[in-house]
């Protein structure tokens, strides 16, 4: 009997996935693949129902012999392992990021006369809705909030990009891309202060108050799905940032982000330039307790931004910050740095997971944004946040625009670098 094989990544089974099945079986013993967590979060989308519960619910689909726990997005392992006479899949993976998978399949089995079976996609209003509630479900706050401590188990490094609207937090949730045969995705948005801030014409200067900062939130979590991590700067007085993490916490923000300074909020890349204070560690570290206390979930964390480095006030310092701060309860540590070198965050890192081997580190590679995630990963880090990339490359483009405008007298000038409205359309979802 030929043997067929079809990957899965659902967390719903719809008549399109009974359809695969379906076709598959005319064609001989359908073993079904089970994507597992770790690359389907780089491949697809956040699961909602565990890995053993996906199995268990493909198995029990009619005319399914056996699933398997599929860890290669490219198949490599599935087709070594089975051989199987044929794939099945949705004619759906023919075009976008997805092509390159299929080109690798196709010629993985053209080696040992395998076959390739499209299976045109189903799409109905009925998929539509399932669709739909999926992505819902995935945005609500609940499955939100806890979805970024999930991920620091699920992946070697949890990469987080700046969103300051709803149209840059689509950006983030939607950008896809191949390279050298892999796809790869954000897994969460850094809702910055700076970009904030930038984005509504005001100085980052903590001028923006809270209530304008969760509108932001709710701009964003309306339409997107992937945790949130948001800057907190100094957090203000502690009797206000207790009602801040009850604030985030109910909207499904993962984590807040707190620096130990005090003062009048100067961005940090100023250094010791300008005048900013430290906070004692035991000021800050009250702080923590509190917000920790005020905590009504085990889901959100509250992650302390340690200035040592970036005031200068040395090595052992910040270590003997970050240990204190973990022991008043912080869920995380973020050490920064405005060198062009990473050396001294590596040196942290190095250090600080000698002694500790459990806590989240956070990096912002602004600076020393030549090292790669990978290498980051192996001192330890967890969490990279690309801090006000989006902002900064939109600003010039939108400068260069309105000049060329004003010089030409007319937009034609500007239209090849422009992106169509129809595409900006097709960005946003429509109910």
């Amino acid at each position: 009997m030929k043997t067929v094989y079809t990957c899965f990544c659902t967390d719903v089974i719809h008549e399109g996935h009974l359809n695969i099945i379906n076709e598959a079986k005319k064609l001989g013993k359908v073993i079904v693949g089970c994507l597992s967590d770790r690359v389907l979060i780089r491949y697809n989308k956040f699961p909602t129902i565990s890995q053993e519960e996906r199995v268990k619910m493909y198995r029990s689909i009619p005319g399914v012999e056996e699933v398997v726990i599929q860890e290669n997005m490219h198949y490599d392992d599935v087709i070594s392992l089975i051989h199987p006479d044929y794939i099945v899949h949705g004619d759906n993976w023919k075009e976008g990021p997805e092509s390159t998978i299929r080109a690798h399949v196709e010629k993985l089995l053209s080696e040992y006369g395998g076959k390739l079976v499209d299976i045109p996609y189903t799409f109905n209003e009925t998929v539509r809705k399932i669709d739909l509630q999926l992505r819902e479900k995935l945005a609500m706050p609940e499955y939100r909030r806890k979805r970024l401590r999930q991920l620091i188990e699920m992946t070697p490094i949890v990469k987080a990009m700046e969103a300051h609207s709803g149209l840059t937090g689509l950006i983030v949730e939607k950008t896809v891309v191949e390279h050298e045969g892999k796809l790869d995705q954000f897994d969460a948005m850094w809702i910055s202060s700076l970009c904030d801030s930038t984005a509504k014409g005001k100085p980052d200067i903590e001028l923006v108050d809270m209530t304008s900062r969760f509108r932001t939130i709710e701009d964003i979590t309306e339409v997107t799905t992937k945790p949130i991590i948001f800057d907190g700067d100094t957090g203000g007085l502690t009797e206000h940032f207790v009602y801040t993490v009850r604030s985030l916490e109910r909207m499904g923000v993962s984590a807040v982000i707190i620096e130990d300074k005090t003062g009048l909020k100067k961005n940090s890349l100023f250094g010791t330039e300008v005048k900013q204070t430290q906070a004692t560690i035991e000021e800050f570290s009250a702080k923590i307790r509190a917000g920790k206390k005020a905590q009504l979930t085990d889901d959100f964390m509250i992650i302390a931004r340690i200035e040592s480095l970036i005031l200068e006030q040395g090595m052992e310092d910040a270590l003997t910050r970050a240990r204190a701060f973990v022991e008043a309860g912080a869920d995380g540590i973020m050490i920064h740095s405005r060198r062009k070198e990473p050396d001294e965050i590596l040196e942290f890192c190095d250090k600080f997971r000698e002694e500790n081997k459990h806590t989240p580190i956070v990096v912002v590679p602004s600076s020393f944004n030549t090292i790669t995630e990978e290498e980051l990963s192996q001192h330890g880090v967890n969490i990279v946040i690309y801090a006000n990339q989006l902002t900064r490359s939109a600003f010039p483009a939108m400068q260069k625009t309105a000049e060329d405008i004003l010089k030409y007298h007319r937009a034609k000038e500007v239209d090849d670098r422009l992106m169509s409205i129809k595409q900006i359309i097709t960005l946003i979802d429509e109910i």
